[in-house]
């Protein structure tokens, strides 16, 4: 059995996880009325914090287009939390409800893993990647500032040497060569 398919049957309702007992017949195998009755058959195992009934709001909610695929209900469905889910086990016992106890339980397991990654700790790695990122840019803005230091001084240095090859060449350029043979060359 999948996670994602279990993980889409938890519901939060009054700040708990939990699960219908609609849903929990379907993944057991049996029907919902003979899960309601084994789990009032021992009553005793599922106290408040273990399995409550919706309200009608609450119903509402879950279901908020008033129309699914629920099938219309006489009363209102039963939410099991995850203590709720685990008493199931020793309730229903069967190797197929063992085993969907377990998958059950690993989808608790990894959704309060993905609830209890506190935003204290993304933020803390947040602001560490943006040092680094701030870090990289500095060094990246310094390595350009140099390269336009030593791209300054070659420019300054190739103005200088044209300047210096134009003042040669006004330099000879002012001793003319005297037309005519001249014995000395």
């Amino acid at each position: 059995m999948e996670l994602s398919f279990i993980e889409s049957k938890i519901f939060t309702i009054r700040n708990q996880s939990v699960m219908l007992d609609r849903d929990l017949a379907e993944l057991y195998g049996v029907t919902t009325g003979n899960l309601n009755k084994a789990v009032k058959r021992n009553s005793e195992r599922f106290p408040n914090d273990f399995m409550f009934q919706l309200s009608k709001e609450e119903f509402d909610l879950i279901f908020q287009n008033g129309t699914s695929s629920w099938g219309g209900t006489r009363k209102m469905p039963y939410a099991f939390t995850e203590l709720g889910v685990a008493m199931l086990s020793s309730v229903l016992n069967s190797k197929t409800a063992i085993q969907i106890n377990m998958a059950i339980m690993r989808t608790f397991v990894a959704v309060r893993q993905v609830i209890t990654v506190s935003p204290a700790e993304n933020e803390k790695e947040l602001r560490n990647e943006m040092k680094e990122l701030k870090a990289y840019i500095d060094e990246i803005f310094t390595d350009q500032n140099d390269i336009n230091e030593d791209t300054r001084m070659q420019l300054e240095l190739i103005n200088q040497s044209l300047a210096e090859l134009q003042a040669n060449k006004s330099k000879n350029s002012n001793q003319r060569r005297r037309i005519g043979f001249n014995a000395t060359e």
